[in-house]
């Protein structure tokens, strides 16, 4: 109910694990979750239900500074994506900044993010989840499982040849809309 930044989470408790935990809050997850426990056998469970980090006991200062600037730099980027400002985007060599507002869509690719930027894609290590949380849900809606749109760049929405709904950017992309966001989407583009 208090909707915090960030939650640490046991793997073993008396009454239901972590995981569980996870499972009953569903949808309303906090964007950073880290675990911390004794058993390094859940590590790749935790990262695959979306923990930003895993503490393993005993830990320490050292390990626990390393998490907590991670932790900072990622609520400094929600920060940053919720003002319409800019999301840095790890190259091979570089690092690029992309302005929020340029971003056209957002297309799932696993456990990475793909940033659709004019004809330019940039590949960020978020999953779409975590960027729907963080991104102004006035400027960008989700409109499939793997797809979130930036409303500015929407020119239609529709149906496909095939009578499938679509939502229509420029430069002739085209979206599929699922229809468990069809009205969400309808609603924010005031149809």
């Amino acid at each position: 109910s208090t909707r915090p930044d960030v939650v640490f989470l046991d793997v073993q408790m008396p009454e239901c694990d972590g995981f569980e935990v996870l499972e009953r809050v569903g949808t309303e997850v906090p964007t950073h979750v880290v675990f911390v426990t004794a058993h390094d056998r859940y590590a790749v469970q935790a990262f695959d239900s979306g923990a930003l980090d895993y503490l393993l006991k005993p830990f320490d200062d050292a390990r626990f500074g390393l998490m907590l600037r991670r932790i900072q730099a990622r609520i400094a980027e929600a920060k940053s994506l919720r003002s319409g400002k800019r999301i840095a985007v790890r190259g091979i060599r570089d690092v690029f900044f992309v302005k929020v507002d340029d971003i056209d869509w957002i297309g799932a690719a696993d456990y990475y993010a793909r940033l659709h930027v004019g004809a330019r894609v940039h590949l960020l290590r978020r999953t779409i989840t975590e960027l729907e949380r963080e991104l102004d849900p006035a400027q960008f809606r989700r409109i499939h499982r793997s797809t979130i749109v930036n409303l500015a760049r929407v020119m239609a929405v529709g149906t496909d040849r095939h009578g499938l709904a679509e939502v229509r950017l420029g430069g002739g992309v085209r979206l599929r809309l699922s229809q468990r966001y069809r009205d969400q989407l309808r609603s924010a583009l005031g149809m």
